[in-house]
């Protein structure tokens, strides 16, 4: 078997080699093809190919030609679509909605290989060249999307993406057991029409008539209308996340014309179920095609990283990934993350260093509770904020006994934990050995936290842990860096225009980072992105658990003004950290006194003001 014949057909050349005369299904990504567990196509073709199912690639098509889409001919069950690993428009857009000049899932880098709303696009254009094949949407675009949502981009309320991308069925979340047996389901004869059932997914319909145990959402045209009756839409639908408590949700439209019908999310998976699925005979390598096209600069990061564990119940308001995930944890066994590593450690190209062994929370690796076993998770309450439940279950021993054993392996210098790491979880621990091993063994020079700010009325808003905690984590890790005799430092992730945050949080913010020595290399300003709390806030201006006023900053200029603040030093910012200050009444910080943030005239661009800077960009 040659290289290319290791992955799934990506040419009709390719499928005849393959002895096949069509495929079941053609998969659509925005990505180009990589086929590593890291993205969401490979796990899924993978997974359809282990249950026998003929799966073709068609990555990065041109969407402008309707014939790229015509390449394998018609697929024998249906086309599955996806954006990639990332939303089109996040991928395309900063937050200012500038056009990024890098897309990191595409060749050398390249922009502008797949289209804005790709799932949409993508679709539109299989519907142009097959007018009955059926078509199944999946991925985070498709995911977040599934319902009515606001969308930062338009500024407005849009539709599900299953009615403006004119599909048939809709997969949400990780998709593994759903994607088979809507496969199978198509495979029997069954119409994609009838899929009314199975977990999981979100399907259209004029007829309601034949849907029990409903919870009617409010309709589209409501939540355009009031903001209010979009809180509640947001609410319905973030407390039936979890499998074992959730019931399906209809949506209506067009006056009740059409409807949008989500079923509960299908069970999670169990850890023999999550073990098989990173055991599937991924090359963890792009497409040999690539070779001419370019490096596909997404795979650096995660070509020797380990992915342990699923969902979150971090509980931050600005991430989707528990409206993706869920909240519930699912890991992989120890023999399973540790035969993965062997394997990495026979590429010819590994340097002995394991990268990451985490997942969306790094030190997440069982769920938080033995309760939410039996009756799911809680729908009014969350495991850690703003403060941890009496029944959260602190252990880090089964993930330590990981690493331990990873970094046992011959050939393996190193392991290194560079995913998300909750630092309230790791303090909540009365037992510190994995806090002192973290230290020990398992910081590539730097640990990255997530704070995100230090007003606590901000973090109650995030749905974060209070500054007095993330003070005692900096003080504890600084101080077992000095009796290990370590040299490592903490990045923290700050995050500046979140709903709740004005000029004064942010001067506050600026002060603190000018009191602490830290200048923060990269800083996030919020974007909201559909299926999370914060965003919810951020269009309606109202905070969905209390249904109260919160502050919102929209103004262009005043977001520049907080995200400039965190980074006053540098001096392309002056001018905006001026006209904050000024406008907050706060001019005592600009002078030459220590406690100022900024000198009374702007800094001279000479080479060395330019070196003093570059200093101070390093602490």
């Amino acid at each position: 078997m040659t290289k290319r014949e290791e992955f799934l057909p990506i040419s009709y050349q390719d499928m005849l080699i393959k002895g096949w005369q069509q495929p079941d299904f053609i998969i659509v990504s925005g990505d180009a093809y990589v086929d590593h567990p890291s993205f969401g196509t490979a796990i899924i073709s993978r997974t359809l190919e282990r249950y026998g199912f003929k799966v073709c690639l068609l990555a990065q098509p041109n969407w402008k030609d309707v014939n790229a889409f015509k390449i394998f001919g018609k697929p024998r069950l249906g086309f599955m679509v996806t954006a990639g690993n990332i939303d089109s428009m996040v991928n395309h857009y900063s937050v200012a909605k500038k056009r990024r000049k890098k897309d990191f899932y595409s060749p050398n880098g390249k922009m502008g290989l797949r289209p804005d709303r790709a799932t949409i696009v993508y679709s539109n254009t299989i519907r142009q060249a097959y007018k009955d094949v059926p078509i199944i949407l999946g991925g985070i675009e498709a995911s977040l999307r599934r319902m009515a949502h606001y969308d930062y981009w338009d500024d407005k309320v849009r539709r599900s993406i299953l009615l403006d991308a004119q599909a048939d069925l809709l997969i949400y979340g990780m998709a593994e057991k759903t994607v088979v047996e809507v496969a199978e389901a198509l495979d029997a004869g069954l119409d994609i029409k009838d899929l009314v059932y199975i977990k999981g997914t979100v399907f259209k319909t004029k007829d309601i008539n034949q849907l029990f145990d409903s919870t009617f959402l409010p309709s589209y045209q409501a939540i355009c209308d009031d903001p209010f009756a979009y809180i509640d839409s947001f609410n319905i639908q973030e407390k039936n996340t979890d499998p074992l408590t959730a019931i399906q949700l209809v949506e209506s439209y067009d006056k009740d014309r059409i409807f949008v019908v989500q079923t509960p999310p299908n069970d999670k998976l169990t850890q023999l179920e999550m073990d098989d699925t990173y055991a599937l005979p991924y090359t963890r390598e792009y497409h040999p095609i690539y070779k001419k096209l370019g490096h596909i600069p997404a795979i650096d990061e995660v070509k020797y990283s380990l992915i342990s564990n699923r969902g979150c119940f971090g509980g931050c308001n600005f991430c989707a990934l528990t409206f993706h995930q869920g909240r519930t944890i699912q890991s992989r066994s120890k023999d399973s993350l540790v035969e993965e590593a062997r394997k990495i450690t026979e590429d010819p190209d590994f340097k002995g260093y394991i990268h990451d062994v985490g997942g969306p929370t790094a030190n997440f690796y069982a769920p938080s509770c033995e309760k939410q076993k039996k009756y799911g998770i809680c729908s009014n309450k969350q495991c850690l904020v703003p403060n941890p439940c009496d029944n959260l279950i602190v252990d880090h021993s089964k993930y330590l006994e990981i690493l331990k054993s990873i970094r046992e392996l011959p050939n393996v210098k190193k392991v290194f934990v560079r995913s998300g790491l909750r630092y309230d979880y790791l303090m909540y621990d009365k037992d510190d050995r994995f806090f002192r091993e973290l230290v020990q063994h398992h910081i590539s020079g730097q640990l990255k936290v997530a704070p995100e700010h230090i007003n606590d009325t901000v973090l109650d808003y995030m749905g974060k842990p209070r500054k007095g905690l993330y003070d005692r984590f900096v003080i504890k890790y600084n101080t077992l860096n000095k009796q290990y005799n370590k040299n490592q430092f903490l990045v923290p992730y700050l995050m500046s225009s979140h709903p709740g945050s004005g000029l004064k949080e942010a001067i506050e913010l600026a002060e603190y980072l000018r009191d602490t020595g830290q200048y923060p290399e990269q800083v996030q300003d919020f974007y909201p992105t559909p299926g999370t709390a914060s965003t919810t806030m951020y269009y309606t201006g109202i905070d969905p658990r209390t249904k109260k006023k919160v502050y919102v900053c929209k103004d262009p200029e005043e977001k520049a003004m907080q995200r400039a603040l965190m980074q006053y030093r540098n001096p392309k910012n002056y001018r905006l950290v001026h006209k904050a200050l000024t406008k907050a009444g706060r001019t005592d910080l600009i002078g030459y006194k220590k406690s100022c943030l900024i000198p009374k005239t702007p800094y001279k661009p000479t080479t060395k003001n330019n070196d003093r800077n570059k200093k101070q960009r390093k602490l």
